[in-house]
């Protein structure tokens, strides 16, 4: 050792008296302090950037086999389907929109639905509106086709496994509505399609009759109970509205079971509608052939006046023919597809026939708010309203004024 070195050797601390156990634990914490750090921001650059809501979608469950029963009798199975509690539905669904379709292709839909109305629900109208929310629920819904018809007969050349029984079970051989049953149906079809809504069964996609017991019950959620029938929906995302599509746009395909009851789907006197859709202009064809609000081509000068013409012929053998003329008084607070589907109930099974509908409290002088006109034999069919009281998306649907207005009643008196 030199002089050099000395005095810095004899400075410096022996080491175990600087390397403490306090100075040791707190040099421990740092690090594990620093690790810490350096995992917190790794972490947050792995983290996706934030987004809006999103809907997570799972595969659906299987569709329900109407065929596939629990061996219960009927009064069993009352009181089993009794026991589980309804929890009523929280929302209803959207009015319902065909997408734009030719006329031929909407007529199919309106007779696919009108037979479901029937054939599940009998002539109960109320029935009927509960199963027809269900069918429209289920167009809309992507575990279900696109389509009204290919909603109502699925499955149906099985005979097991159609989700419609009377499709598959040989009922519509066996029976059939008579003609004011199958007006009233109809109308209640007519109606749905231009956006009428039950409430009562909120987005239901499945039902049963309450004396029955499916195996698939047990995994849905009870709705309501709407006559002999018990509503569900599917739990969770699936039985949500966030799934539904906007629209039906699917093709309505040609159903040859319908063919005895429907012109639409091929029977006897089809008519020019079903003949040739193009050859009528699109205010003539018949109402619940034709989405009220269903936003045409732009309608050309004239094109109103038009129509009506095509609508009420006023010389021929036509003119001289007896017109049943039905007075209805109309709420105006009330949805204006509902005025169609009392007409066509008014008019039943008559050949000619005018629902001339007068609007609660209007002004004296006012005119009628609501204007239809059918005639079965020339194939004429149209629906008006007064778009100053009752606005409508589609122009062509507004009444005229005027000598057009006194004309048109003229003809049809």
């Amino acid at each position: 050792m030199n002089a050099y070195t000395a005095p810095l050797a004899a400075a410096a601390p022996p080491l175990q008296l600087w390397w403490t156990p306090t100075r040791a634990l707190a040099l421990r914490l740092a690090v594990a302090l620093a690790f810490l750090a350096g995992l917190g921001t790794a972490l947050s650059l792995l983290a996706p950037p934030p987004a809006g809501p999103q809907v997570r979608l799972a595969f659906p469950p299987p569709l329900p086999d109407p065929a596939a029963l629990l061996p219960y009798l009927p009064e069993t199975a009352r009181a089993a389907n009794a026991a589980v509690p309804i929890i009523p539905p929280t929302a209803s669904a959207a009015p319902f929109r065909l997408a734009a379709q030719d006329t031929g292709a909407e007529a199919r839909a309106l007779d696919c639905l009108a037979a479901a109305a029937w054939y599940e629900a009998g002539d109960d109208p109320s029935g009927m509106r509960a199963v027809v929310q269900v069918v429209l629920n289920r167009v809309r819904h992507p575990a279900f086709p696109a389509s009204v018809c290919g909603v109502v007969f699925q499955g149906s050349e099985r005979v097991t496994g159609c989700q419609f029984s009377f499709t598959c079970d040989g009922s519509m051989a066996a029976r059939r509505p008579g003609a004011a049953a199958w007006a009233r149906s109809r109308a209640v079809a007519a109606a749905a399609l231009v956006g009428a809504v039950d409430p009562r069964v909120g987005l239901a996609t499945h039902y049963h009759a309450d004396y029955v017991v499916p195996v698939w019950r047990s995994g849905l959620v009870k709705l309501a109970q709407v006559g002999l029938h018990l509503f569900y929906r599917w739990p969770g995302t699936w039985g949500s509205a966030a799934v539904l599509r906007e629209s039906a746009g699917g093709e309505e395909p040609r159903i040859g079971l319908l063919a005895g009851l429907s012109a639409a789907h091929g029977g006897a006197g089809a008519g020019p509608v079903d003949a040739d859709p193009a050859a009528l202009p699109r205010g003539a064809a018949p109402l619940a052939y034709l989405p009220l609000d269903d936003v045409e081509d732009p309608v050309r000068p004239g094109a109103r006046l038009n129509t009506i013409a095509a609508a009420a012929p006023a010389s021929g053998p036509d003119a001289a023919r007896p017109t049943s003329r039905i007075v209805l008084m109309l709420d105006p607070a009330a949805f204006p597809g509902t005025y169609a589907m009392r007409a066509l109930a008014a008019c039943a099974e008559r050949d000619r026939c005018a629902v001339i509908g007068e609007l609660l409290g209007a002004a004296p002088g006012q005119g009628p708010g609501f204007v239809y006109v059918r005639d079965r034999r020339s194939g004429a069919e149209g629906a008006w309203w007064d778009c100053a009281a009752l606005p409508r998306a589609n122009p062509a649907r507004c009444l005229p004024q005027g000598a057009a207005l006194a004309r048109l009643l003229a003809e049809w008196r």
